[in-house]
């Protein structure tokens, strides 16, 4: 069987500056396909461009995001595919995921799933009344944080990025504790991916729900980032770029406190302001 592809892949690039070209080696960001599948019922439930590492991780995140399981025991098993008409590393871009028996969960909403890019994922998908039917319940009021908390956690983020400083084309999450210690950092082509990263992670160590930690991620808040904190429990959402309306509508009613463009000492607070303590 052959090897997992890295997260980064060398290429040679022609540097233009001013006014010479010049030849030299660089590194690129990986970007493979991941396959999703279940193994009884057989069946694909997505297939997401990716970056290769933490692939058990992102499929369990997945499931757990999206309702299919609702913990760590309803997944007995993962693993990639041995399938012989299979080529090769191909086998690494299939992750399967074998259910508790007695498990049979709803699969239809996952079908929106079938395909996302690591651009969007499935932003405007889904909705408010997605999350109440799916009985998701608001976030418990701790903890209260200090500005002064807040405005460590970009560095650190921004530190821990090994695969960025390489390749610069990476979205990162990073989950805190409430004294702001960081904890995990998770990277990806897609921002989706690197969250359901963390939050699998998360899983398979038995430490949901994420009570009374602070998550921050490297792009924008969309309503999927939303969700995803949501379910996991998470209290403080950080961003570095601005949120959609429709996470401020779900951080509003869920009782997430949402910040955005944290940089440079400087945040703008859009939900949850109780939180934090001046």
């Amino acid at each position: 069987m052959s090897e997992p592809k890295g997260s980064k892949t060398q290429a040679r690039v022609w540097v233009v500056e001013n006014g010479k070209i010049r030849s030299r080696s660089d590194y690129i960001t990986t970007e493979e396909p991941l396959e999703i599948r279940l193994r009884s019922p057989r069946r694909t439930i997505a297939i997401t461009m990716r970056t290769p590492g933490a692939d058990f991780e992102l499929a369990a995140g997945f499931l757990y995001t999206e309702g299919v399981i609702s913990n760590r025991q309803d997944i007995q098993r993962l693993s990639y595919c041995v399938d012989a008409e299979i080529d090769g590393e191909q086998r690494f871009n299939i992750a399967n995921v074998e259910l508790r028996e007695d498990l049979h969960p709803n699969l239809q909403p996952l079908e929106r799933h079938f395909y996302t890019s690591s651009a969007c994922g499935v932003c405007g998908k889904a909705s408010l009344e997605n999350l109440r039917l799916r009985g998701v319940t608001p976030i418990p009021p701790e903890p209260q944080v200090t500005p002064e908390i807040l405005y460590s956690l970009p560095e650190q983020l921004k530190a821990a990025q090994g695969i960025f400083k390489a390749t610069g084309g990476l979205h990162a999450a990073a989950l805190f504790d409430a004294q702001g210690q960081l904890l995990t950092v998770t990277e990806d082509v897609g921002r989706h991916n690197a969250l359901d990263k963390l939050i699998g992670s998360a899983l398979l160590s038995d430490r949901l729900p994420l009570h009374n930690h602070i998550v921050m991620v490297s792009g924008r808040s969309s309503f999927e980032i939303l969700q995803k904190c949501i379910v996991a429990g998470i209290p403080i959402i950080c961003a570095v770029s601005a949120p959609s309306s429709l996470a401020v509508s779900v951080a509003k009613e869920f009782g997430i406190t949402l910040i955005g463009f944290l940089r440079e000492q400087k945040f703008n607070v859009y939900s949850g302001r109780e939180r934090i303590n001046i």
